[in-house]
């Protein structure tokens, strides 16, 4: 099995929403047979020994609540899939399907369910598995608990400022990640093209993720360097070039191997594509400002995760960002990478598009501005300074002479009446 089979394997099981509770299922059943077995070896107090009649009836009763409460965490992901789908953006679903605490919640009321149900079989007429009982109540009531903990993370969930708070996480981690694995080098980038072995896709789909590591070591084991056609989040297509081979001829088979390290997907994943934490971002903020919803105040939420991922970005030194080396330093694997402008662009530039004719809007995005062109590198700067020309033209553009012209060219970290700095409070004379 090639890394690229193994890694959708792990993407589909992480994603999907019947392995764990499959798991409960069986760990339930395999508890009730562990717990039957126990019950001649232990004397329970005559507080928690139930008649053969009781048994029956509290088992039933469980079996038809685990079912219940089943039925309703799913509704309640349903709701918060299509709320996701509607107000937020449907590319926040893959981390919906992910949630860990909703697996575990649907594999302990499965697993409930299966010990419930193999327990109950073990009632007699004239005895019950009074140990049993007692540890399927406390099943029941560890599932409440964890119900009610997903019930209240799923409320606050469905709020576009949890979504970006997550969203944002995730996108730094991607991108300090992919940060410790590259290797500076300017070499690599003006390689030669005449000696070069294009490979073929054979698939399509968006390129997911990569092996970096295997690729490397194919590339140094070969003595060649590899240069790609298209980075993460790219899509290809079948028959169209993936990447050159530079240096020593490959063997038979290598577009094969090399394929087997390249994952495609249908659409896109955070994993080692940060970029696409921020389009997830910008997606949210779009739609808070479409004309439906009218809510600028959660564009101005999001803004504020999106300075928080843009600042570790534009504190990161992108000289020879995208080339991987061997441990000698010979450039072995090339990608194409994003600039800090490039980032930087895709975080505001939507934002400013449609929130720019928003008093609150411009005014945070401003006030964002202004903090990266303090905080970032010194070769940063210039993209934020081109950033601030382009927020004047739109402020100039939508508020022309109106009113509120002097409102909108102001930074405000609130977006509106947020407190003022230090160098612009009044000093009172005594």
């Amino acid at each position: 099995m090639t890394w690229a089979m193994r890694f959708r394997w792990r993407e589909s099981l992480r994603h999907s929403l019947w392995l764990v509770p499959l798991l409960g299922a069986l760990a339930g059943a395999m508890l009730a047979w562990g717990a039957a077995e126990a019950e001649s070896s232990i004397n329970m107090p005559s507080e928690v020994t139930f008649t053969p009649s009781t048994a029956s009836s509290v088992l039933s009763a469980i079996l038809g609540a685990m079912i219940g409460l089943v039925g309703f965490v799913v509704t309640v992901t349903v709701l918060l899939v299509q709320t996701s789908t509607g107000q937020f953006s449907a590319r926040y679903l893959r981390l919906v399907y992910r949630d860990r605490l909703l697996k575990a919640v649907l594999a302990v009321l499965v697993g409930t369910f299966a010990f419930s149900f193999v327990l109950l079989r073990r009632v007699g007429e004239t005895e019950s598995p009074d140990f049993g009982l007692v540890v399927v109540g406390g099943l029941v009531l560890l599932g409440v608990v964890l119900f009610l903990v997903f019930f209240s993370r799923m409320l606050h969930r469905l709020r576009p400022v949890a979504v970006a708070a997550s969203v944002s996480r995730l996108g730094i981690d991607a991108f300090l990640g992919l940060a410790r694995s590259k290797a500076a080098t300017a070499t690599g980038r003006d390689l030669p093209v005449a000696d070069a072995h294009v490979v073929l896709g054979t698939r399509t789909g968006t390129i997911q993720a990569i092996w970096l590591d295997g690729l490397v070591r194919w590339a140094h084991e070969h003595s060649c360097t590899l240069v790609f056609h298209h980075g993460v989040g790219d899509f290809v297509h079948p028959h169209a070039p993936v990447l050159d081979v530079h240096g020593s001829p490959p063997p038979a088979g290598a577009a094969h191997s090399l394929e087997g390290m390249i994952a495609l997907g249908q659409e896109r994943t955070i994993a080692q594509d940060p970029a696409f934490a921020l389009r997830v971002m910008v997606d949210v903020a779009d739609r808070a400002l479409s004309a439906a919803i009218n809510d600028p105040t959660s564009a101005v939420q999001v803004l504020d995760y999106l300075e928080d991922i843009l600042l570790v970005i534009g504190r990161s030194d992108f000289s020879g960002a995208g080339v991987f080396c061997d441990a000698a330093g010979t450039p072995r694997v090339v990608l194409p990478s994003r600039e800090w402008k490039d980032y930087l662009a895709l975080g505001v530039t939507e934002i400013r598009q449609y929130g720019g004719g928003s008093v609150q809007v411009v005014r945070r995005l401003r006030a964002l501005l202004l903090h990266l062109q303090e905080q970032v590198l010194a070769e940063h700067r210039a993209a934020v300074d081109e950033e601030l020309d382009r927020l004047e033209a739109t402020v100039a553009a939508r508020f022309g002479e109106a009113v509120d012209l002097d409102r909108a060219a102001e930074p405000d970290r609130q977006g509106l009446g947020g407190p003022h700095g230090a160098e612009a409070q009044v000093s009172y004379e005594t």
